[in-house]
């Protein structure tokens, strides 16, 4: 993300430079997408070195407008791309980094999860962007209308409705990292032995296991469902094909999860979402190659 920044004196590129991590959070979390949430951060860059500076009053506030802008049209572009998509599509799964003392971070990392990207596809593109505005970054009614070019009122109204579709769902869960840890030894012990007796227990009964290869790599189409079947799956499906692989534990997404590799070449990326008593309700497996050749630490704040 710093292609061209060299050859920029560093003044107009420190107010960049500074919002640039919160730019690239923001952008992920509206288009599910690393690559897209790059381009759009790029773009913003590259905006803001052809704008007045002078004319500027607030750096921050101008770049989070024009970042967001950007980010709604790549978003309605992403929109019609997915109805064609082949199988289930996943959020592009990144690693994060987080200081699990730090309280905010923890938060952050949260709206950071697989589960919380797919709960916000079930609002339009404006409720998507003023929900994270206001709920995830804590900004200003009057700074959210100046970057949707609303009023105050239907700024608040989005977010109300935004809350009123997630309904309860809104509620991220993320059991004690200990929990999380028992439940990745299981997956990995079931699908390396071909027994899931360690793993039945974490597992709600109605699990549901889905796949994005993105119609580029062997994998399934519709979503596994229910406890008997998901280990089904896991024990006879993954063991043969996932025999030969490397097992690296990540943080992705703000959670732990799996990066898989065969021959060097990552794989596979795994993630799960938890219910409230901790146990797994969803596992996320992207195969899809253009997700996840870049895997590599990514800091979103």
């Amino acid at each position: 993300m710093s292609r061209g920044t060299d050859r920029v004196s560093p003044a107009p590129a420190r107010p960049f430079e500074a919002a640039r991590p919160r730019l690239l959070g923001l952008a992920y979390r509206i288009l599910g997408s690393r690559a897209d949430a790059e381009d759009a951060v790029q773009d913003t860059y590259i905006k803001w070195l052809d704008s007045d500076h002078a004319a500027i009053e607030n750096p921050a506030a101008w770049l989070t407008t024009v970042c967001t802008r950007r980010c709604l049209d790549l978003s309605r572009a992403a929109h019609r791309t997915r109805i064609d998509y082949v199988g289930a599509w996943l959020p592009e799964p990144i690693q994060t980094a987080i200081n699990p003392e730090a309280e905010r971070d923890i938060e952050r990392a949260e709206s950071l999860t697989t589960a919380f990207l797919l709960m916000l596809e079930r609002l339009s593109p404006k409720e998507r962007v003023a929900y994270l505005l206001r709920e995830v970054f804590d900004t200003d009614y009057p700074e959210i209308a100046e970057t949707l070019a609303l009023q105050e009122t239907a700024c608040r109204k989005l977010v109300s409705r935004a809350k009123t579709r997630l309904g309860q769902s809104e509620r991220r869960h993320a059991p004690p990292r200990q929990r999380q840890e028992m439940l990745l030894n299981a997956f990995q012990h079931a699908v390396t032995t071909g027994s899931a007796t360690a793993l039945t227990a974490l597992l709600t009964e109605d699990v549901k296991l889905s796949a994005d290869g993105g119609g580029k790599v062997t994998t399934i189409l519709e979503p596994v469902e229910g406890r008997m079947a998901v280990e089904a799956f896991l024990t006879i499906d993954l063991y043969r094909y996932w025999a030969d692989h490397e097992w690296l534990p990540a943080d992705l997404n703000g959670m732990p999860g799996f990066i898989l590799t065969l021959h060097g070449v990552t794989d596979a990326a795994v993630t799960f979402a938890f219910d409230k008593d901790g146990d797994a309700e969803a596992i996320f497996i992207v195969r899809n190659p253009d997700k996840i050749a870049a895997l590599d630490p990514v800091h979103l704040h």
